[in-house]
């Protein structure tokens, strides 16, 4: 069993080393409603015309000291690999719980979930004006950890039931997802207290927990039909693999292959750190559903 000093100092380095790349300014910036969070910042194709659309979703555990600057280096990796990139913000949990929280909340609710869905409608037209280099016919959708969970979400709207604001009637034009160490299944989530409690933060406490993942959660919104990747460290402590593995089995169950493939050796955040082998495996999966 590895040893948790030795586990944490690794974590600790991976974190230090995602973050410690420079913020990279957007090519050009659009909103998408009135608040201040409502923005959309993209990152043209550093090679060719008429290239695939990445739209990444930041994680964070849906909370408000954790924005998209910190995925702008893995946005502007993308963009050298070829890709446009459409990098998403979305308002995230602002409040210190009562009585006795000691950090942010997680989420807003319905807040979060309506900034998903308008960002993901308003996209193709905001494209045409700011990103005229990008192909919207070959959309993929990435996210990393609580956004690989809205990733996997903005994919599944049409799965929604009758009557929900969010519902789309058809699904969504994407050629795929490729969730990252996605937070995608609440129950194994809160089981293993995923984020300090962030899931049943998302859902408002557990009072409202049961009927709102009914239509938050990814692992109750199967099948979707759209092709769909999960790349998970084997290593990672923040979102476990057994989360992972939950969603692929749910997944199964529905009828829906899911794929999933496992890291050695790594842990939460070289998924999105373009200095870390991981992303260049990141980038090939895109790639693979894109092109």
């Amino acid at each position: 069993m590895p040893d948790p000093a030795a586990r944490a100092a690794r974590d600790a380095a991976e974190e230090a080393s995602a973050l410690s790349h420079p913020a990279v300014d957007p090519d050009s910036t659009a909103a998408y409603g009135d608040h201040p969070d409502q923005v959309v910042d993209f990152y043209a194709p550093r090679q060719g015309e008429c290239a695939p659309l990445v739209v990444v979703l930041h994680g964070g555990a849906w909370r408000a000291p954790y924005d998209r600057r910190h995925v702008t280096p893995f946005a502007d990796f993308l963009a050298r690999r070829g890709f446009a990139v459409a990098n998403v913000e979305y308002r995230r949990g602002g409040e210190i719980p009562a009585p006795r929280g000691n950090g942010p909340v997680a989420g807003r609710w319905p807040e979060t979930f309506d900034d998903v869905a308008a960002a993901l409608d308003a996209l193709p037209g905001l494209v045409r004006t700011h990103l005229p280099q990008a192909d919207p016919r070959r959309t993929v959708v990435t996210g990393h950890s609580a956004g690989g969970h809205l990733a996997l979400w903005a994919a599944a709207r049409h799965v929604l039931p009758a009557g929900s604001p969010w519902r789309l009637d058809a699904p969504p034009e994407l050629r795929g997802v490729v969730a990252l160490a996605p937070i995608a299944h609440f129950e194994r989530a809160v089981e293993l207290d995923v984020c300090g409690g962030a899931v049943s933060q998302l859902l408002g406490g557990e009072a409202e927990f049961k009927e709102r993942a009914a239509v938050a959660d990814p692992a109750a919104l199967l099948p979707t039909g759209i092709a769909t990747a999960v790349v998970q460290g084997r290593d990672d402590t923040v979102v476990p693999q057994a989360v992972a593995e939950a969603y692929v089995d749910a997944a199964a169950r529905a009828g829906e292959m899911v794929g999933l493939t496992l890291l050695d050796g790594v842990g939460h955040f070289p998924l999105i750190d373009p200095a870390a082998d991981a992303c260049a495996v990141v980038a090939e999966e895109i790639a693979q559903l894109a092109w």
